[in-house]
């Protein structure tokens, strides 16, 4: 079993070590002890409240979201392009994540991307690498 500190199961969930406390408190998640003897909850447990608290809110904003066959989509707003006469360089602030694409700078162009605006990175992958965290 894996067990993960409170205070990385809130910054995994993006809220704070009260609001883990809190869902322990009401039962939301089961407290254990990790053999260094702080409270920690189970990996598992927290995997499934992850994925029940996912907020499919910013779909709303994704015209393309269900009509596509890539899974992998972050919607956030255009922070910063850099482009020159053929290449741009496109960022996006998808929450608390930064999305980097390298584009032609004709579809910068085309699509209207500069800070501000909202788009979608659309990702499909064949291979995406992982690495595991050490504890």
């Amino acid at each position: 079993m894996t067990q993960i500190r409170i205070s990385a199961a809130a910054s995994l969930l993006g809220v704070s070590d009260d609001t883990v406390r809190r869902w322990v408190d009401a039962g939301r998640l089961t407290q254990v002890t990790d053999t260094a003897g702080r409270h920690a909850v189970d990996g598992a447990e927290l995997a499934a409240l992850a994925q029940e608290l996912a907020d499919d809110a910013l779909d709303q904003l994704d015209p393309g979201a269900g009509t596509r066959s890539a899974r992998n989509h972050l919607t956030g707003l255009v922070t910063r392009v850099v482009s020159d006469t053929v290449m741009s360089q496109v960022e996006l602030q998808c929450g608390r994540y930064r999305i980097v694409s390298l584009v032609s700078t004709e579809a910068v162009k085309e699509l209207g991307l500069e800070p501000g605006v909202i788009a979608t990175g659309v990702i499909k992958a064949t291979n995406v690498t992982l690495e595991r965290s050490q504890p």
